[in-house]
């Protein structure tokens, strides 16, 4: 891992997300944007089309200090996210997470989500062994993970057995 990169998410302009991957790619900077297969129908065929996972968003791991210029200056970035006015850094877990998700589930549900106090767990056992998470609500088989630093949710089925309560409360 190279010496004082951080990971951090951009806000684009609406349905810019793959254009500006494909300038950071051009520019060398580091860069994640996650995207999911949609199968859409036509009235003449269907189709299996790439779309961003989280829209408005694509993460880039920087050294703040060196590069956050260069990013800046990319054609629709509009601004960084930012907590208490800095950039907001996002774990490297939470980016590899992402990745897990999207390898190991085939359709992912992603919305906005406010984040608020809620239990904390830790799936004991699959693809996201040992992640900790905070969990909004266990409905049949379906849990509820938020990430805590983009303000997503991602939403995959799991067997409740394979949670394990950090809280009681």
């Amino acid at each position: 891992m190279d010496q004082g990169k951080c990971w951090y998410a951009v806000y684009t302009r609406p349905r810019w997300e793959k254009k500006i991957a494909a300038q950071f790619q051009q520019k060398g900077i580091e860069h994640y944007c996650p995207l999911q297969k949609y199968r859409r129908k036509w009235s003449d065929r269907i189709k299996t089309v790439e779309e961003p996972l989280f829209r408005s968003y694509v993460f880039v791991r920087i050294c703040l200090a060196t590069e956050q210029t260069a990013v800046r200056m990319v054609p629709g970035v509009v601004n960084f996210v930012s907590n208490n006015g800095k950039p907001a850094k996002i774990r490297e877990e939470e980016i590899q997470t992402i990745r897990r998700f999207l390898r190991e589930y085939e359709y992912i549900q992603v919305s906005a989500y406010p984040v608020q106090p809620g239990q904390r767990v830790k799936i004991r056992d699959g693809v996201m062994m040992d992640w900790e998470g905070r969990v909004e609500k266990v409905n049949g088989k379906k849990a509820y993970v938020v990430l805590d630093t983009i303000g997503y949710m991602l939403v995959a089925e799991f067997d409740q057995e394979s949670l394990q309560p950090l809280e009681v409360k």
